[in-house]
């Protein structure tokens, strides 16, 4: 059995496990999971997965899709259960592997409690590492700080050396803020300075429970549209981008005539479950409700928990038309967006993503060529400046998703 990334391409049913839930020792403001007040387990004291859910987990999960088993480890803060807690995952994991079978994991973490233990776990196993850093201290430690308020960004980098000292698979997740957003240029050039050469950004999008209004902290669709063409005239640096930035990979799929491999950027939802701490299972990490639960697993196993109505219904919901979607011309590169940021029938960054994709159309299409689908794959859009807008709106494209656009 071998511990890997997964080969590009190959999109298998995936984990995605909470084994404390949403403890974490950082407490963001912009957080999405921990301390919320639709937390299923708000109430609950000290969160840690058990050996048996842990056992019944991993058997289940490595027979999955054959030769490939895939698992992210997430939280809240995963690293708050322990390197022993992993080092039992993988034990388990080579004692229920089969000859041959590949094993993709993925922890996505803070880096506050790794060192050389860690790091060496990590890269013995090859785990696939997803650090947050949101760029220079100025705007990282703006909203990441301890519960305390103390800022994090000296230890996060302290975290990025120890990784790349021990050639741990590294990815740099960012997240693209109301005050990030206005930074593109500073950030991704911070990032490359550091050495990050794989990286993501994450919208940050937060409904404020008593307004039902977007959070004072969460982007605008004008600003995210901003950031998204000024981020890609950076990264594209004529022909010949020094990095790979994970939205931007997964356009280019599509335009080599690929599926995405991206969820939100897909048909369908339901490529992944979320399994809980206690076993409990969700078809969404951003639905991790108590009224969207499948089951536990001591009652249910993966299997079933695929074809269960409430991952049934999500994926229904994705996929059902919308009027403006239908004829959008970026459809085939988005299809329909995540629907947790569908607002009152319409996907809030909608604009922001026509803006981005027309704007970088042309070298999308040069890509493409260079990598040998010299008609640009299945993405046929081509807006004039004087033609009506897609998005919809009665006006010409000039005059508005396209009025900054190349």
């Amino acid at each position: 059995m071998e511990s890997e990334s997964l080969p590009a391409g190959n999109s298998p049913r995936s984990l995605l496990i909470k084994p404390v839930s949403g403890d974490c020792n950082l407490n963001c403001s912009y957080c999405f999971y921990h301390d919320r007040p639709s937390d299923p387990y708000r109430d609950t004291g000290r969160r840690l997965m058990t050996d048996a859910t842990l056992t019944s987990l991993i058997q289940q999960g490595m027979t999955l899709n054959g030769s490939y088993a895939a698992f992210g480890w997430q939280g809240g803060e995963p690293t708050l259960a322990g390197l022993a807690f992993f080092e039992r995952a993988v034990a388990l994991q080579q004692q229920y592997g089969q000859p041959g079978q590949i094993v993709s994991n993925g922890l996505q973490t803070n880096g506050l409690l790794l060192d050389n233990s860690w790091a060496r776990f990590l890269r013995e196993y090859r785990f696939l590492v997803g650090l947050s850093l949101d760029g220079p201290a100025l705007w990282h430690d703006q909203y990441r700080q301890t519960a305390n308020g103390k800022p994090t960004q000296v230890q996060v980098l302290h975290a990025w050396r120890l990784l790349q000292r021990y050639e741990v698979e590294t990815n740099i997740l960012t997240v693209v803020n109301r005050d990030t957003a206005r930074h593109p240029y500073e950030i991704y050039d911070y990032l490359l300075d550091q050495g990050g050469r794989y990286l993501q950004f994450i919208p940050c999008v937060e409904v404020d429970p008593a307004t039902g209004q977007p959070t004072v902290f969460s982007v605008t669709p004008e600003l995210y549209g901003d950031f998204l063409c000024a981020l890609f005239d950076r990264w594209y640096n004529h022909g010949r981008p020094e990095s790979s930035i994970r939205d931007f990979d997964a356009t280019l799929s599509v335009y080599l005539g690929q599926s995405s491999p991206m969820c939100c950027y897909q048909p369908r939802c339901g490529s992944y479950v979320v399994v809980e701490y206690n076993g409990d299972i969700y078809p969404c990490d951003f639905y991790v409700e108590q009224n969207f639960m499948v089951d536990n697993l001591q009652q249910i196993t993966l299997e079933e928990a695929f074809i269960s109505p409430q991952v049934q219904e999500l994926a229904k919901r994705k996929a059902l038309p919308r009027p403006e979607c239908a004829a959008c011309a970026w459809l085939n590169l988005c299809q329909q967006g995540c629907p947790r940021f569908i607002f009152q029938g319409r996907h809030y960054l909608c604009s922001a993503y026509q803006r981005f994709w027309a704007h970088s159309q042309a070298a999308f299409r040069s890509l493409a060529g260079q990598l040998g689908q010299p008609d640009g794959g299945s993405v046929s859009a081509s807006i004039g400046r004087n033609d009506p807008c897609p998005c919809g709106s009665g006006r010409k494209y000039k005059q508005c998703c396209g009025r900054k656009s190349r």
